[in-house]
């Protein structure tokens, strides 16, 4: 049952995507309040179960489990959640069926294996298998044929039910089978046995499919394990446990020794060391006192502090992290459309190729030709089946992302993921990825008629209203601010506004010049008041620890590095002197980082684009692959399809070693899948028979198809243990 939201209450919900609705009541509850449900951040709760999705279809959006309409196969869930159990209702129904299957299929295969007849117990024994273990491959078999998008489900159910229905019709109707077909003693040969087994292997092949699809998502629910179920909050002298969703943004929370720290927050007494190994992938413990930051999940060493919480609930950094590993294994590969492309055509081919096999043997095989032609156009529909060439893409993926949310590596996108090996050139914002982002005002000059704290003041008065990691600087510096009003940002030059009723800007160079004051310097920040020079403050931000040997490991692997900032020449050229970058391009305005970004990319160069800032989101977006500092803004980590958790660029040296695994994960699994088919066929279609004499049983091809399956499910399972 589908409906697009075009034609739901209201206005279009998601445009372009159609929803598949398991009953008529879900379907009038959507049709009722559409934006209930499904509008961005929205949940459908109140809907039995829940969203549900295609690993391989992502548009594919279903209230509660089912099978995806395009593929068959299984859907999990579109959201993660500790508060809701696992739902493995899938997996206990198949698994359910197996068990049947597998007991009432071991005497029909015995039977007819050591040629003891009894085709009528073989047929009773069979009959449960296929109408009732099986059905759920004949259910999915037809829903291919309706929505027109043939898949593995629709050749099984093909092979297997011709299998079952001649065999049927030999048992009822003996004298209408040719005699040619007949064997000794004249009886009609069956292939009960056929049926029974192939389609008792298919449901083996779905539950070692769900257990493993079950393992790549233990990445996530082992993040969303680390958030713990309740955080001690402190009222005036009381204190006491409540859970986790009842924390508020202000509140005060007390971390004990060994404790797992509630929300994210700023510590505003004592001190601790804590293990944030879970976010940044380095076992040794950050030191944490008055006004650090903490992040929900990292645990508490030996000491005990209090915290104020600022992140609650969906905006923490966990609940980030598990949003974008979310999507991250809900997207596309490029690779993937290589699969899609073959599997359009794969399908149809396949049962064109049956169709001739069964005419050429009924034609030219030896005796009894049309149970060759039949055994034989089986075998070929049942190999051919492209499961191996479904799963090979999104296993990978899935796996690949949750193992670098592991290493402090958040992948939003499979295209970043797949394209992050092939890149060459990286471009970096210096304040902020470079460095600190945190600069400290070390020297202050004023000028003739205005004092040191007088200049500081009035110059914190304006920076108290902007964001840039120089106004925290000053604010640090100064002590105590100005009233200020009037402010305006003007971008890449400073700020504005008037401040205890006197003009002031504070800025580069060319935010003096703009205000019609001419300085020579363009190494520090400038203060005016009232059109007039009033004093200079040198700034420093220092070098993030890891960024030279992160830089080291880059150029290391052939990357050419690209410094770009909106600070003063001389202060650029000094930072890049001590990190050993030779092209730098200074006092440049967000539109001119997008421009070179754009000039690299024309010029053929793969380019990732690394920054923290508002005003690297241009520039972010532009790259082949945009990075964000995990400590920087969202806009940023809203514009990259790849946030390093703690801002280390070493992360990057990370994330290309994990992509170069992934893709060649792809690559070995695209190619298991494709060699199977292209060997498997025409075995099966008999080519080797007039040689050898070789023919290929349905039964081991239905082996051979899970077993290719579970081959691909393993090999992409090994990128869990991949070194970073």
């Amino acid at each position: 049952m589908t409906v697009d939201p075009d034609h739901a209450a209201g206005s279009p919900v998601h445009e372009g995507v159609t929803y598949h609705f398991c009953s008529v009541h879900c379907l009038k509850k959507f049709q009722a309040n559409p934006r209930k449900y499904l509008e961005p951040g929205a949940e459908a709760e109140a809907m039995p179960g829940g969203e549900y999705t295609c690993p391989m279809h992502p548009e594919v959006l279903q209230i509660g489990p089912g099978a995806c309409p395009l593929c068959g196969m299984a859907l999990e869930p579109k959201e993660f959640s500790l508060d809701a159990e696992e739902d493995t209702s899938e997996l206990d129904h198949m698994t359910q069926r197996l068990r049947v299957a597998a007991l009432l299929t071991a005497p029909v295969f015995v039977l007819a294996m050591l040629e003891l007849g009894y085709e009528w117990l073989q047929g009773l024994l069979a009959t449960p298998v296929v109408l009732w273990c099986g059905w759920v491959v004949f259910e999915r078999g037809w829903a291919s044929v309706v929505n027109r998008n043939l898949n593995m489900f629709t050749l099984i159910a093909v092979g297997t039910g011709v299998a079952y229905g001649y065999s049927v019709g030999a048992l009822l109707f003996p004298g209408a089978i040719p005699e040619e077909l007949k064997g000794h003693m004249g009886r009609a040969p069956v292939y009960f046995e056929a049926a029974a087994v192939i389609l008792t292997l298919v449901l083996l092949g779905q539950v070692l499919e769900l257990r493993a699809r079950r393992q790549t998502s233990s990445a996530i629910r082992a993040l969303l394990g680390l958030a713990p179920k309740t955080a001690r909050r402190v009222e005036g002298a009381v204190e006491r446990d409540v859970p986790l969703d009842e924390v508020r943004v202000g509140d005060v929370l007390r971390v004990r020794p060994g404790e797992r720290v509630p929300v994210d927050g700023v510590v505003e007494e004592g001190a601790s060391a804590v293990d944030e190994s879970m976010i940044t992938g380095e076992p040794i413990p950050v030191k944490k006192k008055a006004g650090s930051r903490v992040t929900g999940g990292t645990v508490n060493g030996t000491g005990g502090f209090m915290m104020r919480a600022d992140r609650v609930g969906a905006e923490t950094l966990l609940a980030q992290i598990v949003r974008m590993v979310n999507e991250a294994q809900r997207s596309r590969a490029p690779l993937q459309r290589l699969a899609d492309r073959v599997a359009a055509v794969f399908v149809p081919a396949v049962v064109a190729v049956a169709a001739a096999t069964f005419l050429v043997w009924s034609v030219l095989g030896p005796e009894p030709r049309m149970a060759y032609g039949l055994v034989n156009a089986i075998a070929v529909l049942i190999i051919a089946c492209p499961c191996a060439l479904g799963l090979a893409t999104p296993m990978s993926i899935m796996v690949g992302t949750g193992r670098g949310a592991q290493a402090g590596v958040l992948i939003r996108n499979a295209e970043a993921l797949e394209t992050l090996s092939q890149v060459d050139t990286l471009v970096v914002d210096k304040t902020g990825t470079l460095t600190e982002g945190r600069p400290k005002v070390v020297r202050v000059e004023v000028m003739e008629g205005f004092t040191e704290e007088e200049v500081l003041r009035l110059a914190a008065g304006l920076e108290k209203a902007s964001e840039h990691p120089l106004a925290a600087a000053v604010l640090e510096r100064a002590g105590q601010a100005a009233q200020a009003a009037e402010f305006q940002s003007v971008t890449g030059m400073g700020v504005t506004g008037v401040a205890e009723g006197r003009n002031v800007a504070v800025g580069n160079r060319r935010l003096m010049e703009k205000v019609g004051i001419t300085v020579q310097d363009a190494s520090v920040v400038y203060v005016a008041v009232e059109g007039r020079l009033a004093g200079k403050l040198a700034v420093e931000d220092p070098v993030k620890g890891s960024t030279r040997e992160a830089l080291e490991l880059l150029r290391a692997e052939g990357m050419r590095i690209v410094m770009l900032t909106g600070d003063s020449r001389s202060t650029a050229e000094k930072v890049a002197g001590e990190l050993g970058i030779k092209e730098v391009h200074a006092e440049v305005l967000p539109a001119d980082k997008n421009d070179v970004v754009g000039r690299l990319v024309e010029h053929g160069r793969k380019v990732a684009m690394a920054g923290d800032g508002v005003n690297d989101a241009p520039a972010l977006a532009r790259a082949h692959v945009g990075i964000a500092m995990g400590d920087g803004t969202d806009v940023a980590m809203e514009s990259a399809p790849v946030t390093l958790v703690k801002g280390d660029l070493r992360g990057i040296a990370r994330a290309r070693r994990l992509s170069g695994a992934v893709v060649g994960n792809i690559k070995q699994n695209l190619f298991f899948a494709f060699f199977y088919n292209l060997l498997g066929v025409p075995v099966a279609a008999g080519v080797l028979y007039p040689f050898f004499g070789l023919l290929l049983s349905p039964m081991i091809a239905a082996a051979a198809m899970t077993l290719s399956s579970v081959s691909v499910i393993g090999n992409a399972l090994r990128l869990r243990r991949v070194e970073l």
